[in-house]
């Protein structure tokens, strides 16, 4: 990774992390633990301008790097299934710095149209998110924008700050005391990676002496297992088939190469869901919170749901946590 990902910058991230991102809603929600067996403390983060926890790593992207590419008046071009462009565009609009998102052809029109309002200009191109990204990749390289200005490639899941920004949400779950254990959605690996890194490593007083240390789990569609694989051997090659998921924000084809030591120096194990686990999860977490998640962010609880017996046996009795990372779930898909 470009870049160490730290405590000290997770730390220095909350700091610099405007107040509408900071500090969402945390607590033990009764309903879903009697519903799922286990003490399920629920990290909300799709309450929010964007309605997702994207924003957290791009404003701290935005804090380090924006200002020497506003001096330098750079663009910044990134792929996105919508809401990681939701997040760069709300935070690059803050700071005067152009933005073009690259979206596959076949992505949330919702998202696709959050982002155009932020003010990114999206262009459509690719059959998924992983071929989208090439085409981002392929024009900052090229550096052709309009009267000939210069492009900078940001990649999530690649950036530093971008971890550091997703890592703030494990920080805020510690200030109780930290989890024995956390359920992760893992797309690029930022969120999980950045987690991972707090409770691997943050100061003692953070992870009371009482209880065991707090055991990662990321969660990815088996649909799209592509970043399980990625974990488990180490090499980031790309799938050979396309995502099949809902879940467009873990649809992975293509793991982030720097992504993976982060994720298999914190993590302890990735475990794949399915389809109808997901599903049924969005509806339970409707049904049970009142909240719209969309499948991506409802993940975690989609892992208890497919893998019962496992999870209250591993962790019945402890406290678990999980984020419900994202809110913009395609309208079709509600329906």
């Amino acid at each position: 990774m470009p870049g160490e990902v730290s405590t000290e910058g997770i730390e220095a991230a909350w700091a610099a992390i405007p107040a509408e991102f900071r500090d969402t809603p945390q607590f033990v929600s009764e309903a879903l633990t009697r519903e799922l067996g286990v003490r399920l403390t629920v990290k909300v983060e799709c309450l929010n301008p964007i309605r997702s926890f994207k924003a957290r790593g791009a404003c701290w992207f935005t804090a380090r790097r924006g200002p020497e590419a506003k001096r330098a008046g750079v663009a910044w071009v990134t792929g996105s299934a919508g809401n990681f462009g939701q997040g760069l565009a709300w935070a690059a609009r803050r700071a005067g710095i152009p933005l073009t998102v690259f979206s596959a052809k076949t992505a949330n029109p919702a998202k696709v149209a959050a982002m155009r309002s932020l003010g990114a200009e999206v262009v459509l191109r690719g059959a998924d998110f992983d071929a989208a990204k090439e085409e981002a990749r392929a024009f900052a390289e090229g550096g052709n924008l309009a009267e000939g200005g210069n492009a900078v490639f940001v990649e999530d899941g690649r950036e530093p700050e971008i971890t550091e920004g997703a890592g703030t949400i494990a920080l805020e779950l510690s200030r109780s005391g930290a989890p024995d254990g956390v359920l992760v959605p893992l797309g690029n690996g930022a969120l999980l990676g950045g987690m991972g890194k707090w409770f691997r490593e943050a100061p003692p007083e953070t992870r009371p002496e009482t209880r065991p240390e707090t055991r990662l789990v990321g969660v990815v569609a088996a649909g799209a297992p592509v970043m399980r694989r990625a974990f488990e051997t180490g090499d980031p090659a790309p799938a050979e088939a396309p995502p099949r998921t809902a879940a467009d924000g873990i649809a992975v084809r293509v793991p982030v190469p720097e992504a993976v030591p982060l994720l298999r120096e914190v993590v302890d194990e990735v475990v794949e869901v399915s389809e109808e686990a997901l599903v049924a999860a969005v509806r339970l977490l409707h049904r049970a919170l009142g909240l719209v998640v969309e499948p991506a962010g409802a993940a975690g609880v989609a892992a208890l749901l497919d893998h019962p017996d496992r999870f209250r046996s591993l962790f019945g009795g402890l406290s678990v946590a999980t984020p419900l990372c994202g809110g913009n779930a395609d309208p079709a898909l509600l329906r």
